[in-house]
């Protein structure tokens, strides 16, 4: 368990940087925001890193910081000015389809609310339990379930028969 040194702390994050961005960028799908959203999330754990000796699970701790950062953006993000969109990148001929099903997701899931959006990302693109999830979110395993299914219904109005999602909760 880490005791509070800021080398521990330079340490702990330069391990987890990688899987941070990962998954800020499968929350946000944007990897410029993902970028912020990791170096926001670090911040506030530096913050709290003195008393970092009482969490049992840092990574737990970490992600449920990732994710509350990101939906704290979302819920605040309207005030935000945006001086043009970003230009649509075009998936090249003959490009892997995975690719290209990974942009419709991505398109797909940036049109679900956010709480659904982060409860499908840690389940089904992280591969998270309903238990951690809802630590990470600070709600019930019912809550994520619920919010799974209608994030998972929403998908599927959104996607029509372009991708198959899976259907297991």
């Amino acid at each position: 368990m880490a005791d509070g040194t800021d080398s521990e702390y330079v340490a702990y994050v330069h391990g987890r940087a990688a899987a941070l961005r990962r998954t800020a960028y499968l929350l946000c799908g944007d990897v410029h925001q993902a970028d912020d959203l990791v170096q926001e999330a670090i911040t506030k754990l530096y913050a709290r890193w003195p008393r970092i000796g009482r969490v049992e699970n840092l990574d737990g701790y970490v992600h449920a910081i990732l994710v509350r950062t990101f939906l704290d953006e979302k819920r605040r993000g309207w005030w935000k000015v945006r001086l043009g969109a970003p230009p649509e990148r075009p998936v090249p001929a003959g490009a892997h389809p995975d690719v290209e099903e990974r942009t419709v997701l991505r398109a797909a899931l940036s049109q679900v609310p956010p709480r659904q959006q982060a409860v499908l990302v840690l389940r089904f693109l992280c591969d998270q339990p309903v238990a951690d999830v809802a630590r990470a979110l600070n709600c019930s395993e019912g809550t994520v379930k619920s919010q799974t299914s209608h994030g998972l219904a929403a998908l599927r109005r959104i996607l029509g028969d372009r991708i198959e999602i899976g259907s297991n909760q």
